[in-house]
């Protein structure tokens, strides 16, 4: 694939679209919502993150192999070349603090938890107040919640169920809206 050779260029891609590697540019995300992601050596996939408005992502950035860039929702980005990178301070220190809040999400041991976290997380990160909680303006399958958790999709699925049974999560349409009046967890807290 050539080079990029100019800048400040918009370039728009579809849900599910790869965005191209470029190894003397990073994006930078003007709109939409995008992942991350590696495979181990068995095939499995591995999300390292997901990025917003603002967020900046690359092969570049990481020394991850392979790395790949997908579109999770319609995504305009704008490619910025590495030498460039310098001077982007304050967007390095906001990859690094959102990375690191997704890796502490990941982390959990108790599935239930992690998958409650992801969901305020995104709902903190990607969502719109409305009635009762927070709407993640995302569609995210159960089977990509699962990737990103690393549990199966039939045990994401029985999470679901059980949040929305008790209404820390509700469905609409094909959203979810996170519940602001409602902690999961207050049994665990002494």
């Amino acid at each position: 694939m050539p080079t990029l050779t100019r800048t400040n260029i918009n370039r728009h891609f579809q849900r599910r679209t790869t965005l191209p590697e470029e190894s003397d540019f990073f994006w930078k995300i003007e709109a939409g919502i995008v992942r991350t992601l590696t495979w181990t050596e068995a095939g499995e996939m591995i999300v390292l993150g997901i990025w917003g408005k603002g967020d900046i992502v690359g092969s570049s950035l990481s020394t991850i192999e392979p790395y790949e860039i997908e579109c999770l929702t319609k995504t305009t980005v704008q490619p910025i070349p590495v030498s460039q990178l310098g001077d982007m301070t304050e967007e390095l220190l906001q990859h690094l603090r959102h990375h690191e809040e997704f890796i502490k999400i990941v982390h959990n041991r108790s599935i239930e938890l992690a998958i409650v976290r992801l969901l305020n997380w995104l709902a903190s990160r990607f969502g719109q107040a409305v009635a009762g909680g927070h709407l993640i303006d995302l569609l995210l399958t159960h089977q990509e919640i699962s990737e990103i958790v690393g549990t199966s999709r039939v045990t994401t699925t029985r999470i679901v169920g059980s949040l929305v049974e008790r209404g820390i999560i509700q469905r609409h349409q094909r959203h979810f809206i996170v519940s602001l009046d409602r902690d999961p967890f207050w049994h665990y807290e002494i």
